[in-house]
């Protein structure tokens, strides 16, 4: 057996691995990345094999930065789209609006930066090659075995992170040995709003663990609230706006779910609350189609028919007219937009027009990785670059860690030491290269010997 490292390797983003056995090869999650623009449009339009090579393809979870890039694969590749129900659902909304994203940035920047047709740049792949894509896929629920290829069972344990989101377990019998390969995708935290608790899985001979917060302990989920509540009573004094990029997947549901929350016990004043990212609002759709994903404080508030998604003062801004609206009007108020990193969509326009006023503000309110524009203005950098142009960062800056859907230190290493005398090799992917080495050091003190953490294009032999 052979895993090849391809990407979210020494890194965050564009979570890709192939494991090799029995003859067969099985791709583990076929992410875009995200970070330098020349370095991501590089990787980003070339996957780093030959697509027609893989036999099944295994989804994690529908984060572009694990399934961005299905569409550019599929373009060579005809074989099956293994994932859970919720995730294929979110794909088909999340991979469109991916291609339409790439479509407009691209028109933008022929018509408004590039010097001449020979900086023309095109998108990566067209709305067709994810219609294609789509019908590849395949729905399993969580806990069912599903047979994958020779000698391989795979079964889907709920990963707590974003909706669907999955830890792949894979039973292997290869020359007659039976041996257990666990990739963790994305694991999330206990007592997240809205979803289960990650899925311990024991026993694992091999396994590929990420460790995005691999030597970082959260801020208590409770106190996600208070800070909210917070932001918004500030800003209310101001009369300013707050900006708040945000992924359109879990984490706007889960900061609406705050706001009905807050709106409901008085904890904040009356304030318009508006979602601009027709993705978001299309995501929160699919949400109340999956009940099989929520905790039983979900569960409850459904059963009385309180939609969590749904409360006084929020507005869904649908159309590109509503969106250009709201940099007229005048504040108080909170916007939140896509994307969560600040790479692209609305968010980028609202973050133009408001971050040089200083009584307005930006809340950070997820990850940012290395080189994004999310990263720089977290790092309160006094110039930052918006469709190719400087703008002064003056609005004030905050960031809330409490809401993160990926498990801190204590969770990682929690599901690492569940397969600790058993566990003969642990590969940590998904992180910075700190994060990364400190995780590594902490848990061969607590007993695992064999800890590795690659290089992006490494591969190893078990």
């Amino acid at each position: 057996m052979r895993i090849y490292f391809f990407g979210a390797a020494g890194g965050v983003t564009g979570s890709m691995h192939m494991i090799e056995v029995n003859g067969k090869r099985i791709l583990l999650d076929c992410g875009m990345y995200q970070g330098h623009r020349k370095e991501a449009d590089e990787l980003n339009r070339n996957l780093p094999f030959a697509p027609e090579n893989v036999d099944v393809v295994v989804l994690s979870h529908a984060h572009i930065d694990h399934s961005g890039s299905i569409p550019l694969l599929c373009r060579k590749y005809d074989g099956d789209i293994i994932t859970t129900l919720a995730t294929r659902d979110l794909c088909a909304v999340m991979l469109m609006d991916s291609a339409h994203i790439q479509e407009k940035d691209a028109e933008f920047f022929n018509k408004k930066i590039a010097k001449g047709p020979e900086d023309y740049i095109q998108p990566t792949y067209s709305y067709n090659d994810v219609e294609k894509c789509l019908g590849q896929f395949i729905a399993v629920n969580y806990d069912r075995p599903f047979h994958l290829c020779d000698g391989v069972t795979l079964r889907m344990h709920d990963a707590g992170h974003v909706l669907g989101s999955a830890i792949v377990v894979l039973d292997i019998v290869e020359n007659g040995a039976k041996k257990r390969l666990v990739f963790s995708g994305d694991l999330g935290r206990k007592r997240i709003p809205i979803l289960k608790d990650p899925t311990i899985v024991p026993d694992a001979d091999f396994m590929i663990l990420e460790s995005t917060y691999g030597d970082r302990k959260h801020d208590p989920i409770e106190i996600a609230d208070e800070k909210l509540a917070d932001a918004v009573k500030t800003i209310h004094g101001r009369k300013g706006k707050i900006i708040i990029p945000s992924f359109a997947l879990e984490r706007t549901q889960e900061i609406l779910y705050s706001f009905h929350k807050l709106f409901k016990t008085n904890a904040i004043p009356p304030t318009p609350i508006y979602v601009d990212s027709p993705l978001a609002i299309k995501v929160t759709d699919i949400f109340r189609l999956h009940p099989e994903c929520y905790d039983e404080e979900m569960q409850a508030l459904f059963d009385v028919r309180d939609d969590p998604f749904d409360f006084p003062n929020l507005e869904f801004a649908r159309s590109k007219e509503s969106s250009q609206s709201l940099n007229e009007e005048e504040g108080p108020m909170v916007i939140m937009s896509a994307s969560g990193m600040c790479e692209g969509g609305r968010v980028l326009h609202h973050l133009r027009n408001n971050i040089g006023d200083p009584e307005n503000m930006v809340l950070i309110v997820g990850f940012q990785a290395k080189h994004t524009l999310g990263r720089k203005i977290v790092e309160h950098e006094p110039t930052v670059r918006i469709f190719g142009l400087e703008h002064s960062l003056n609005a004030e800056v905050r960031v809330i860690n409490a809401y993160s859907g990926h498990a801190d230190k204590d969770g990682l290493d929690a599901f690492a030491l569940a397969s600790n005398g058993r566990l003969k090799n642990l590969f940590l992917v998904h992180g910075e290269p700190d994060q990364s080495e400190a995780m590594a050091a902490r848990l061969r003190d607590k007993g695992i010997p064999n800890i590795k953490v690659p290089e992006r294009g490494e591969f190893i032999d078990l």
